[in-house]
């Protein structure tokens, strides 16, 4: 069983998809005492069909609780799971057409967040990442991801490179992403059981990540900038495969 870890998470997106997603698992809610608003008025309407108590705080109150002055006048204390571990992907690589996202040190919350949500809108079936140097579930990463934190399986392994190994043993197709590949991501077979491979910020993918790919691949990068966020490379591969896996 997940071990479960308390959270603050401010803001719409995060609030309403704990809502949608697990509502058992909201302790306290608190919303600012004068929004009344079209969208709080919604989200009132689902508090009360799922028996939450509120309180309401003025906003000032509010944002101390937060420590932040963005919180759209709602946050909660979410008793939130914690990432699953690598026995999660045993139930996992059985399954036909497999579509894996990779992320190889990502550290900044707000680019993983990114890359929840649009693997979350690409189909993806499961992220994975290293615990150790790399981002986890943090709030501003459930924020940022928009829902997708709640929907989308986490996975944190200890040893990245032997779970790279055990992905290729059972049939996996290691894609990673380098500047320097000779292969258009265009070009690439993304079909089938596959695991896209992105590196961290700045120093990309490391070599033992790099040494169990099966095949390196880069976007076309036309202009004078030599590489975009990791976020909206993530985004391009992602959906270029969800292109090809289509058709």
């Amino acid at each position: 069983m997940s071990k479960h870890k308390i959270e603050l998470i401010v803001g719409f997106h995060a609030v309403e998809s704990a809502l949608n997603n697990d509502p058992a698992n909201i302790l306290e809610l608190w919303i600012e005492v004068n929004r009344h608003d079209k969208r709080i008025t919604q989200v009132m309407e689902a508090i009360k069909r799922l028996g939450i108590s509120v309180e309401y705080v003025k906003r000032k109150d509010l944002e101390k609780r937060c420590n932040s002055s963005k919180t759209q006048g709602i946050a909660a204390r979410y008793r939130s799971p914690a990432a699953q571990t690598e026995k999660s992907l045993d139930e996992l690589l059985d399954k036909d057409n497999l579509f894996l996202l990779i992320l190889d040190g990502i550290q900044d919350p707000h680019n993983l967040g990114a890359c929840m949500r649009t693997a979350d809108a690409a189909g993806v079936d499961a992220i994975i990442a290293p615990k150790d140097r790399a981002c986890g579930l943090t709030p501003v990463v459930r924020k940022v991801a928009s829902g997708a934190a709640e929907s989308m399986p986490f996975i944190q392994v200890t040893n990245l490179a032997r779970t790279l190994k055990q992905l290729k043993d059972a049939g996996v197709w290691l894609v990673g992403t380098a500047g320097e590949a000779e292969t258009d991501v265009y070009d690439a077979d993304l079909k089938g059981k596959l695991g896209l491979i992105m590196g961290a910020e700045e120093k990309g993918m490391r070599r033992l990540t790099r040494e169990n790919c099966d095949q390196l691949i880069k976007l076309p990068m036309q202009g004078q900038v030599e590489s975009l966020n990791v976020s909206v490379a993530t985004g391009i591969c992602l959906f270029e495969a969800v292109r090809q896996r289509r058709s």
